[in-house]
């Protein structure tokens, strides 16, 4: 495995890498005040190139490919994970959805929105007895005249309370369920019988916000339907490879920032008359952050490089995002102990709130034991 990039994309970070430190870690420190994203976050990013990477250039995405998409959320991810989820707002599943199985209406009605910032969309797939086992979901979808009806309910789904349009994962076939009898929505903000009931928030920043959604007789036409009625689990579950390896990436991007804060921080504070480079113990957890990354960064790139070769993704992008998601808590677990108190508290540097932030990825995107029972699956076939 390869730890090296192109010369390309080792342009492209070192020009990110400097957009981080200048434009976005101020931004970052207002969000952490604040508990808000400005439009500042939104803008920035749009000014960058950063929003709708993965679109085609029609619709103003940049048609970056997926090794160029997952280098700059790892870039991103070193500032405030709010970043990285407006770019997966606009080059994650739902955009992703309408750009692979969208009529060209659909394309034409979202897409150069999304790119621009102006829209914004959002994933509605779990449920309050359907998370992990997203096959279970109950909210159904019923045939009517010139459209569907949706009743059922979704919770936790990320930045739905602000969303222009939500892809909605119903089902339309109770008996054929996961194989060919669940369909995806493109559900309109303002649809009736299409509300907001709750908006939570969690362990992470109080900006990351999750939204309860409830669908009461609510209408859909047909022209808002996505692909086949019968395929939406299908579509979901093929846009998954892109979603985690971005989280992969994120990942590495936030493990990485960590572990540069507590080396500077290690070299500067001093106890009992030596800084804590010197000891010994703090060397090792360094020394494990370092490798840690390492080994991540590398099977990723390597997971990058075979799909851009054109091999099938198997189960390397389980892998990626295990692994991924399982090192950052590591690294962030070590950062808390070498800052000690100054890792603790806010207002300082934010380490306590990459602490927080990272402990999602274990469980969004698939949890950890998800990811092992897909990599389990693959061994013992």
């Amino acid at each position: 495995m390869r730890l090296e990039i192109n010369d390309e994309l080792a342009e492209l970070r070192q020009q990110l890498r400097a957009f981080v430190t200048a434009k976005l870690d101020p931004v970052a420190a207002e969000i952490d005040r604040t508990d808000e994203v400005p439009e500042a976050a939104w803008t920035l990013l749009r000014e960058q190139g950063l929003l709708g990477m993965l679109l085609p250039a029609q619709y103003g995405g940049a048609e970056a490919d997926l090794a160029t998409y997952c280098l700059a959320q790892e870039e991103v991810a070193r500032s405030h994970r709010v970043f990285t989820l407006i770019m997966d707002a606009t080059s994650g599943l739902t955009p992703i959805g309408i750009l692979r199985h969208g009529t060209a209406a659909q394309r034409d009605k979202w897409l150069p929105g999304l790119c621009s910032g102006a829209l914004r969309a959002s994933f509605g797939l779990t449920e309050p007895d359907a998370g992990s086992d997203a096959a279970a979901m109950t909210t159904r979808a019923t045939r009517a005249a010139g459209g569907w009806v949706l009743n059922g309910r979704k919770h936790w789904i990320s930045g739905a309370n602000k969303a222009d349009v939500v892809m909605v994962m119903a089902v339309t076939d109770p008996v054929k369920r996961a194989r060919g009898g669940i369909g995806a929505f493109l559900v309109e903000k303002g649809t009736p019988g299409f509300a907001v009931t709750r908006v939570d928030t969690t362990i992470g920043s109080a900006a990351i916000q999750l939204a309860e959604l409830t669908f009461t007789d609510c209408f859909v036409p047909d022209e808002a339907v996505l692909g086949d009625p019968g395929k939406g689990f299908a579509i979901a579950m093929t846009s998954l490879t892109n979603g985690r390896l971005g989280v992969s990436a994120a990942c590495i991007g936030a493990a990485d920032r960590l572990l540069e804060y507590s080396v500077a921080h290690a070299k500067q504070r001093v106890t009992f008359g030596k800084p804590l480079a010197d000891r010994q113990a703090i060397q090792w957890m360094l020394a494990d952050s370092a490798v840690d990354i390492a080994t991540a960064r590398a099977f990723m790139y390597e997971t990058l490089r075979n799909l851009a070769a054109g091999h099938p993704p198997g189960i390397g992008p389980a892998i990626c995002k295990l692994h991924c998601s399982e090192m950052v808590g590591r690294v962030a677990d070590r950062a808390v102990q070498v800052h000690g108190g100054a890792g603790l508290v806010r207002g300082g540097l934010p380490i306590e709130r990459f602490y927080r932030d990272i402990r999602h990825y274990r469980v969004g995107e698939g949890a950890s034991e998800v990811q092992r029972m897909l990599i389990a699956r693959d061994l013992l076939q």
